[in-house]
């Protein structure tokens, strides 16, 4: 079997601890944004804020990246998250906390395009499932563990997590600059043509493409905005528990999401995309959808499981099909930062709109809500091509994009 090269490990050992950092501070933002005396909705337009900076600095990141290249614009963007993080644990009013935390949406979007711009280069056809997996797999160890250490450190203050997580991604940057060295640095002008940027336009044409950016759009909604902002929510005043069963249920959800992600992409690669896809989004569609109308805390954990285990078998696998159609490019331009937006997109509007549902109607319409995103997202890829190369023989790159089986 192919194996994976040393670049992709190093990626994998950041993400864990970058994902850790993101864990600690999930459970302890929206009972700190709301120990300032703010609505649901307030709370969470702080997790709302962090991703509308890296909706609108996304185009200019992949220009960022063309210009320096991946590695510099990874390591600029893990420390700008570390100082916005860091001064969020000093904030005096929501205020503060709203413009710190959008501060490090800028950072944010700068290390994961980059991270996703590397991948997408380095990773053999054959085994992009495999990589994908691991590559969620990675973020998703740290989201175990983060939630239930955030919990733990919530005893010691609100602000304390803050602190932490800002140390973790220092040590994550030291690891990059340290280990990926040979990778990812300013693009070679001379390169040859087939490694060069690819448009938005372009790859739009392509069937699965579309349908990745509607899963990805419905990933950041579910997964990133509202299991974020208003999972604990529901925990701690629809269901009365304490934050720290927030935390739990954060980690339970991502205990799911490992589970399958561990499986998603060798069956990905085995098998095809869609019929790993379309399962995920279904399971995902029916215990979210469900969530909301939990009557106590040992259900609502049953159904953040569920979720997470939809939620596993489709966010690496459709990461593997944004590869096979991009292909082993270079930079993926437009195309590659349209699809980092989608689930900013989604992560922004998500939290805000089921906020408001949650405020005026309860959790249960709430949620109701978000499974109908997903829902849509499984209509699309109904309709996508399959790309995985071991399936059809090669990947339709955006250089045959318009031989693309489903569309006329």
């Amino acid at each position: 079997m192919r194996q994976i090269p040393r670049g992709i490990w190093v990626l994998l050992a950041a993400n864990v601890v970058i994902a850790l950092g993101y864990g600690l501070i999930a459970p302890a933002l929206p009972a700190f944004a709301r120990s300032f005396n703010v609505s649901f909705t307030a709370a969470s337009a702080v997790v709302s804020a962090f991703a509308v900076m890296r909706l609108l600095f996304a185009p200019t990141t992949g220009r960022l990246v063309t210009v320096f290249g991946e590695r510099r614009i990874y390591l600029i963007g893990l420390l700008i998250v570390a100082g916005s993080t860091f001064a969020c644990a000093f904030a005096q009013g929501y205020w503060q906390l709203l413009l710190f935390r959008a501060a490090g949406g800028v950072g944010s979007t700068m290390f994961t395009v980059s991270a996703m711009a590397l991948l997408i280069r380095m990773a053999p056809g054959e085994i992009r499932g495999r990589v994908s997996g691991y590559f969620s797999a990675g973020f998703l160890i740290g989201n175990i563990t983060g939630p239930l250490i955030g919990s733990a450190l919530v005893g010691f203050g609100l602000r304390m997590p803050f602190v932490v997580y800002s140390i973790a991604l220092m040590i994550a940057a030291a690891v990059v600059a340290t280990q990926l060295r040979d990778q990812g640095g300013r693009p070679d002008p001379s390169s040859a043509p087939s490694a060069g940027v690819i448009a938005f336009r372009t790859a739009l044409r392509n069937s699965t493409y579309r349908a990745v950016l509607t899963s990805n759009f419905a990933q950041g909604w579910a997964s990133m905005g509202v299991r974020v902002a208003v999972v604990p929510l529901f925990i701690t005043d629809g269901l009365d528990e304490g934050a720290a069963m927030a935390g739990v249920a954060l980690a339970v959800y991502a205990v799911g999401n490992v589970a399958a992600i561990v499986v998603a992409g060798r069956l990905s690669d085995t098998f095809g995309r869609r019929p790993v896809m379309l399962p995920g989004l279904a399971i995902a569609t029916i215990a979210t959808g469900a969530l909301g109308l939990s009557p106590n805390l040992l259900v609502a954990l049953g159904l953040c499981l569920v979720a997470g285990v939809g939620s596993g078998l489709f966010a690496p696998t459709h990461q593997a099909a944004l590869a096979d159609v991009l292909g082993n490019r270079q930079q993926g331009g437009s195309a590659l930062a349209a699809y980092g937006m989608s689930s900013d997109l989604g992560a922004v509007s998500g939290p805000v709109v089921v906020g408001f549902v949650a405020d005026r109607a309860g959790f249960g319409p709430a949620f109701l809500l978000t499974g109908v995103v997903t829902a849509v997202a499984f209509v699309l890829w109904s309709f996508a091509g399959e790309t995985a190369p071991a399936v059809v023989g090669s990947g339709p790159h955006l250089t045959e994009v318009e031989r693309d089986p489903n569309d006329p």
